[in-house]
Parts: C-alpha cells; structure tokens; sequence
C-alpha cells in the first residue's frame, strides 16, 4: 500500500463548497480507498491505495466528491514520501518557527506550470515576501503584518490563478506528513 495526501481546493472556505470531514472520510472509505482520515476542516485527506497512479486517483476521488456533496472540486493528490522529500528541500528562509512570517507552499494543479504561475503574478514586493519555485510547487512567505501590501497576497486568488493552484500552510504539511 502507499500511503497519499489528496488536497482538495477551497473546500470549506467562506461558506463555499460544504463538506464535512467525517462524510468525506466515508465517501473516500466507500470509493476503494483504505485508511482514510482527514486533517483540519479544509481538504486535507491521507489515505492508502495499492494504486500507483496518481491521475488516476485524482480522478476517482473527484467524481466521488461531485457524486456525495454535489460540488466539483480540484483535487491533487500526492505520495506522502513525495511531501517529506519537497519539504527537505525548502529553502532556509522558509517553514521557520518564527510568527513574523506566514510560510505557504502552493501547488500547481496539472495545466499549468509553477513558471506561468508565478510570472502571471509577477514580482513578489520586495521587504515583504518571497518565492522560490521547485518543481510544481511554489514555497512562498509574506511578512504577517504587511500581508496587504504583498503583491502575491492579492493575486493568488485572482480569475485566471486561482483555480490553478491549491494552497497549504507549513504547518499543515508537517501534520500531514506526520500523520501514519
């Protein structure tokens, strides 16, 4: 069996996209995936599948999602090995303990590029943020007290990027990644 973290994007956010956790754990458990649980209220699934392929469970568990709770949510889903080895590979300045900074770690959902995504956004304000793509992932930190003027902030979630990426704090990957 390997073990895999499925992300579900804006689940559960401003009152869009309802699903509560322990349905979604059964619908998850009732489509052929094993040792299912969730993390937090937003998205956030670990489960077991003697399936290798990553599309392909994508796949699954996004028809099961809009058949159960009516809603068509992208999903990407990731070996939880794949997370340990990308979070070792964060730069210094990102995952720290300090509470000034709010370290994120986007995900480019597959169509597009880490690349296009950050030039559609463009420069992060200098003082107040920074990027570092690796791969299909973008790690990102923004100063807590000035997180309105960071230009990555306000554009993250603009028509034309936002529906491309998923978002996820370091500290919800920890979680995810520390959960057998």
């Amino acid at each position: 069996m390997i073990r895999y973290i499925a992300l579900l994007r804006g689940v559960n956010i401003s009152g869009k996209n309802k699903i509560p956790m322990p349905e979604l754990k059964a619908c998850l458990t009732s489509a052929g995936l094993y040792s299912v649980s969730t993390c937090l209220n937003s998205g956030n699934v670990l489960f077991s599948s003697e399936n290798p392929d990553k599309t392909a469970l994508t796949g699954l568990i996004r028809a099961a999602v809009r058949t159960r709770f009516g809603v068509d949510v992208p999903v990407l889903v990731i070996r939880q090995t794949e997370l340990a080895e990308l979070l070792a590979k964060a730069p210094n300045w990102w995952g720290t303990d300090g509470r000034e900074l709010y370290d994120n770690l986007i995900f480019v959902l597959p169509g597009c590029t880490a690349e296009e995504i950050a030039a559609r956004i463009g420069p992060p304000s200098k003082g107040l943020e920074q990027v570092c793509i690796c791969g299909d992932v973008i790690f990102w930190s923004f100063d807590r007290k000035n997180y309105a003027g960071s230009s990555w902030w306000k554009t993250t979630a603009r028509l034309g990027i936002g529906e491309h990426i998923t978002i996820r704090t370091a500290n919800t990957l920890r979680k995810l990644i520390d959960i057998g």
